[in-house]
C-alpha cells in the first residue's frame, strides 16, 4: 500500500544558526558582558564604537549596545547609592546594585556564550 505524498509531512527542520553563532562574535561578546563587573562601560563602548558601522557584526553591536545601556544604569545606580550614603542606606543598597550587575553580567555571559541573544530585564535604552 503506498501513501500519497501530499500526507507525509517532512521531519521537521533545525532551527537557523543564531545571529551571533560566530566564536569570534561569541567570545567578543561574552567579554563585552563579563568586563561590566570590573571596568563598568568602557569595554562595551569601545566594541560597539568599533563594529556600529559593520553590517556583519550586527548581532555583537546589539550585545554590546545591551551591555553599554545596562553598565550606564548601574552607574546611575552607583551615583544614588553615593547620594544616599549620607542618610546611611546608600551603603546598603551599594551592595545590592553591585550584586545585581554581578549576576546579571554573569547570566547575559552564559546567553552570549551559547550563540543567544541576551536582553537584560531592567535597564535604561539610552542607546538605540
Amino acid at each position: 500500500m503506498s501513501v500519497p505524498p501530499e500526507s507525509v509531512t517532512p521531519p521537521p527542520s533545525a532551527p537557523p544558526p543564531a545571529a551571533g553563532s560566530g566564536t569570534d562574535d561569541r567570545n567578543l561578546a561574552l567579554i563585552t558582558h563579563l568586563s561590566g563587573i570590573i571596568l563598568s562601560f568602557i569595554v562595551p563602548l569601545i566594541i560597539w564604537l568599533t563594529n556600529k558601522d559593520r553590517a556583519d557584526k550586527a548581532w555583537l553591536t546589539g550585545q554590546a549596545k545591551e551591555a553599554l545601556n545596562f553598565q550606564i544604569t548601574i552607574l546611575i545606580g552607583y551615583v544614588i547609592c553615593w547620594i544616599l550614603v549620607f542618610v546611611i542606606i546608600g551603603a546598603l543598597l551599594w551592595w545590592l546594585v553591585w550584586i545585581l550587575n554581578l549576576v546579571f553580567c554573569i547570566l547575559a555571559a552564559v546567553a552570549v556564550s551559547k550563540g543567544e541573544t541576551y536582553r537584560y530585564p531592567f535597564a535604561l535604552r539610552l542607546i538605540n
